[in-house]
């Protein structure tokens, strides 16, 4: 199976490299055209909201990660799974597209989420 994480926490990236099987594929990037390419046959897409943030606490960044997402050939079909921003992270605003998440996570991350999500594909 091959698994897409946009992310720039280097921990995040610590337990991704621990929560796959070693015969998965696994396409760890904190650029966000790199991961969307990387969505082609790819069972899930990862991502941490913090990495998709031009600037910070400004949700603008997120919005535009979406829609490219949104018309991407590879990226749209591919499940997302947020990993949402800390609980004393402000944001000027959140939003929401029907459909557009599959899951969502709190932080802290472990690998054992990571590894519970890609049992759901």
């Amino acid at each position: 199976m091959k698994y897409v994480i946009l992310t720039r926490d280097e921990e995040i990236q610590s337990e991704a490299a621990r929560a796959f099987q070693s015969d998965d594929e696994v396409i760890i990037t904190d650029q966000v055209d790199v991961a969307l390419d990387a969505c082609q046959g790819a069972e899930m897409i990862f991502v941490d909201l913090i990495a998709t943030l031009k600037e910070p606490h400004k949700i603008a960044g997120y919005e535009e990660f979406a829609m490219a997402k949104m018309g991407h050939p590879e990226a749209k079909g591919t499940p997302l799974v947020l990993i949402s921003a800390p609980p004393d992270y402000e944001l000027d605003s959140m939003v929401g597209y029907p459909g557009f998440v599959f899951g969502q996570f709190a932080r802290p991350i472990t690998f054992k989420h990571l590894r519970r999500a890609s049992t759901w594909v």
